[in-house]
């Protein structure tokens, strides 16, 4: 066994909120993807030649991250996601970029995807050759701040029993190289297979993570921390836990949204552990088995709610919980957000509307790509 490698993790304020949103550039004629990350990172550069903070470069030439600062309330984030969304917008439209959301591109040809030129992406490529090179999907990540290292671990775990509620709603990626792949979540299933992606292991001690971590580091597995890519992990950096699980979203209000209501679990969780009270907790199997049928059923999963087995529809357990968070809303000052999860239920998730489209269209997908860039421009489902 190797050394264990001490994680100090930051002093954070409790239940702040950042929040992370992968976005492809496509060209606006054909609606293809376009490699064009490096010209747009480049308009949106600060005059003093520094990176700008909130706009980032990711694996992929044709993607941008935006991220919020540490915020108080996800209508904070969603504030700032929206002006470093406008900044891209007007960096990309003389390139007749337009900008999508989703969790994959529903044509688009992996295999013709070029890598942004970093060491780490390098490495993780030649690491990961045929799986690696499929990465072709678009994320949201959430982080909440955690104010004691002790409650991480526990906050991870019952993260976990809610896994299947966020995947199901934010599924957005149906299609794969211009085919319906029958899954509501495809990015899910295919995010899992680098070597240390996927569902997190349920460590009860933080000096379990650090062995864990030491392992890694000695045999060669990641080179830091961060390569670390789990559905929902600590991230010591900041102080936070940072739930991976949502697929790329489509527009603002479902960012915001699903990330109110990741927020207001998070507080949830953390309140009933000042309570004293024993917090849910699921099998591993059966947290799998919650991973697969939301991914692939999304809204119409049924899920595995408890330890004893018991099952219930995805968007009824949704809905039972909107009423048990909204107090917390309250407290968070995210109830407006929280709220907006209800239209979701409503309209559906854009894995279904994406669908519907595409039915209407005769299959077509580049109707699709049309429907998903003009979700994105009003900011909301349509």
């Amino acid at each position: 066994m190797a050394a264990p490698v001490a994680l100090p993790f930051a002093r954070s304020e409790r239940s702040t909120v950042g929040i992370e949103w992968e976005v492809a550039l496509v060209d606006a004629d054909s609606g293809d993807l376009r490699q064009a990350a490096e010209a747009v990172l480049a308009a949106v550069r600060p005059e003093d030649g520094t990176d700008n903070p909130h706009i980032k470069q990711e694996l992929l030439l044709n993607t941008v991250e935006i991220s919020s600062g540490k915020c108080r309330t996800v209508g904070e984030a969603g504030a700032d996601l929206q002006r470093s969304l406008d900044e891209v917008r007007a960096a990309a439209a003389p390139l007749r970029i337009d900008l999508m959301g989703g969790g994959t591109h529903p044509f688009a040809n992996w295999a013709q995807q070029k890598v942004t030129d970093k060491e780490r992406y390098a490495t993780l490529i030649d690491r990961t050759q045929w799986w690696g090179r499929q990465m072709l999907i678009y994320g949201v990540h959430v982080h909440v701040g955690i104010e004691d290292r002790a409650k991480v671990l526990p906050l991870s775990r019952a993260m976990l029993t809610v896994f299947a509620h966020i995947q199901s709603l934010s599924a957005s990626s149906p299609f794969w190289a211009a085919k319906d792949t029958g899954y509501a979540s495809n990015r899910a299933l295919l995010f899992q297979q680098l070597p240390t992606a996927g569902l997190p292991f349920a460590f009860e001690q933080w000096e379990q993570l650090e062995q864990y971590v030491g392992d890694m580091l000695h045999t060669g597995v990641i080179d830091q921390f961060d390569e670390v890519r789990w559905d929902v992990r600590p991230s010591p950096r900041f102080g936070t836990l940072e739930m991976r699980i949502a697929d790329g979203a489509a527009n603002l209000l479902e960012v915001t949204a699903i990330s109110a209501l990741t927020h207001c679990w998070v507080e949830h969780f953390s309140s009933m552990l000042d309570r004293g009270e024993t917090l849910p907790t699921l099998p591993p199997w059966f947290t799998q088995e919650n991973k697969w049928r939301s991914a692939r059923y999304g809204m119409d999963a049924i899920i595995i709610t408890n330890a004893a087995g018991d099952e219930e529809l995805v968007t009824d357990s949704v809905g039972r919980w909107l009423v048990e968070l909204a107090p917390v809303a309250e407290r968070l000052g995210c109830s407006a957000e929280l709220e907006q999860v209800r239209v979701i239920l409503r309209r559906g998730a854009s894995y279904q509307r994406q669908r519907a489209v595409a039915r209407r269209n005769a299959g077509e997908l580049d109707s699709v790509v049309r429907s998903l860039v003009a979700e994105m421009k009003a900011g909301r489902p349509l």
